[in-house]
C-alpha cells in the first residue's frame, strides 16, 4: 500500500527564513528631495567648510554733529520723532558718500582697491572678480559695495562703519580711509556753507560802502560848488543877521515917529529916513540871497538836505550790512559740522566671516522650505487628477 504523500503549499520555507539586506534609508528618499535639499546642502557644506576663503572685519563708530544746534519745533520734533533730524540727513550725505563711486575713487589714491578685494590665493567666489566678471570700472564698483556696509542707529544718532577685507591690516587701513575721506566731505559742506552764507554779507557790505562813498564824494563836490561847508549854518546866520536888521530898522521907524510928533522940521529926519531905507534895502538883499531865486540859498539847501539825507540813509546801510556779516559768520561757525569718532576702526584678530554654520543652516532651511511649497503643490496636483 502506497503511504500518502503532502505537499505544501504556503511560502517556501527560504523565503520566510531569507537573509537578504533591507533597502537602505537613503534609497528610500524621493528624487526630488535628494535634488532639492540634499544636493544644494551638500554643496554649500563643500563650499563653506572647505573652500571658502576666511575674511576680517573691521569696525568703526562715529557721528555726525554741529556744535550748536537749535531746537527743531513743530514739524522738525515730528521729523526727529521718526529718525528724519538735521543731524540724521547729514550723517546720510556721509554714508552715501562711503559707499559711491566718489568715495571708491579717493580710496584708490591711497590703495589699490581692486588688488585688495581680489587678493591672490582666495577663492574665486568671495574675491574680485569672480568667473563670470571682467575687470571693468563698474565692476570694480559693485564689487568695493559687497565689502562695505554703512548702518545707522536712528534712536542714537551713531552711525557704524563695517569694511571686510582678506586680512585684518587691509580691513583696518579701508576703513581709516574711508573715515577721512568722511571728514573731509564734511569740511567741504562746510567750506561751502559758509561760502555761501558769508560772500553774499560780504557783497551787500562793500554795495552799501559804495554808495556811502559815492554820497560822500558828491557831497564834497556840492561843498567845493557853493562855497560853504552847511548850507544850513548859512542860511542860519542870515536869518540872524535879518532879524538884528529888523530890529533896528524897527527902532529907527519908533524914533523917527517920536521925532515927527516933537519937532515936523527936525532936519533928523531926513538922516532917520536914509538909515531905513538903507536898513530895508540890506533886509531886501538878504532875503533875496536865501529865497526868491535861482542864486538864492533855498535850491542849495534842498539839495544839500537831499544828499545828507541820502549819506544818512547809505550810513546806515553799511551798519546794517556789517551786523549781517557778523551774524552770517556768526551763523556759518554755528553751523559747522563735525565727524566724530567714537569708536577707530578695529584690528581683528580673528576672521568673523563667513558664518560658516550659519550659512550651512541658512541654505538647508531655504531648501526645505522650497521642497516643502514644491511637495504641497505637486500633492495637490494629483489630488485634482485623481478627482
Amino acid at each position: 500500500m502506497t503511504e500518502a504523500k503532502i505537499d505544501y503549499l504556503g511560502p517556501s520555507s527560504k523565503l520566510l527564513t531569507s537573509d537578504l539586506a533591507e533597502t537602505p534609508w537613503w534609497r528610500k528618499l524621493p528624487v526630488g528631495f535628494l535634488l532639492v535639499v540634499v544636493l544644494p546642502t551638500l554643496i554649500a557644506a563643500v563650499y563653506y567648510l572647505l573652500i571658502a576663503s576666511p575674511r576680517y572685519v573691521s569696525e568703526a563708530r562715529f557721528v555726525v554733529r554741529s556744535p550748536e544746534r537749535m531746537q527743531p519745533a513743530g514739524l522738525g520734533m515730528m521729523l526727529q520723532g521718526v529718525g528724519l533730524g538735521g543731524g540724521h540727513t547729514d550723517a546720510f550725505a556721509v554714508h552715501e558718500y562711503i559707499t559711491s563711486r566718489d568715495g571708491l575713487k579717493d580710496l584708490q589714491r591711497r590703495f589699490d582697491v581692486g588688488a585688495i578685494i581680489g587678493r591672490q590665493g582666495v577663492d574665486v567666489f568671495s574675491k574680485y572678480p569672480r568667473p563670470w566678471e571682467r575687470r571693468t570700472e563698474e565692476g570694480l564698483y559693485k564689487g568695493f559695495q559687497k565689502f562695505i556696509t554703512v548702518g545707522f542707529d536712528s534712536s542714537t544718532g551713531i552711525s557704524t562703519l563695517r569694511v571686510e577685507a582678506f586680512t585684518a591690516q587691509d580691513a583696518q587701513a579701508m576703513s581709516n580711509a574711508l573715515l577721512a575721506g568722511g571728514e573731509a566731505l564734511v569740511n567741504r559742506l562746510n567750506e561751502r556753507s559758509a561760502r555761501d552764507g558769508i560772500v553774499e554779507a560780504v557783497r551787500a557790505e562793500a554795495e552799501a560802502r559804495a554808495r556811502l562813498a559815492d554820497v560822500q564824494q558828491r557831497l564834497t563836490a556840492f561843498r567845493n560848488r557853493e562855497g560853504f561847508i552847511d548850507p544850513r549854518l548859512q542860511a542860519t546866520e542870515s536869518s540872524q543877521l535879518i532879524g538884528g536888521m529888523l530890529a533896528t530898522l524897527a527902532q529907527l521907524r519908533a524914533e523917527r515917529e517920536q521925532i515927527q510928533v516933537a519937532a515936523p522940521q527936525s532936519p533928523q529926519l531926513s538922516v532917520l529916513d536914509g538909515r531905513i531905507a538903507a536898513y530895508e534895502r540890506q533886509v531886501s538883499a538878504e532875503r533875496a540871497k536865501l529865497a526868491g531865486g535861482s542864486n538864492s540859498l533855498a535850491p542849495s539847501l534842498g539839495a544839500y538836505q537831499d544828499l545828507v539825507l541820502e549819506q544818512e540813509l547809505a550810513d546806515r546801510q553799511v551798519g546794517m550790512a556789517a551786523a549781517a556779516l557778523v551774524s552770517a559768520r556768526q551763523e556759518a561757525r554755528r553751523q559747522n559740522l563735525y565727524l566724530e569718532r567714537i569708536v577707530n576702526p578695529s584690528l581683528p584678530d580673528k576672521s568673523t566671516e563667513p558664518r560658516r554654520w550659519l550659512a550651512l543652516l541658512t541654505v538647508l532651511t531655504s531648501a526645505l522650505l522650497v521642497y516643502g511649497v514644491g511637495w504641497l503643490v505637486w500633492a495637490g496636483v494629483r489630488e485634482h487628477r485623481q478627482a
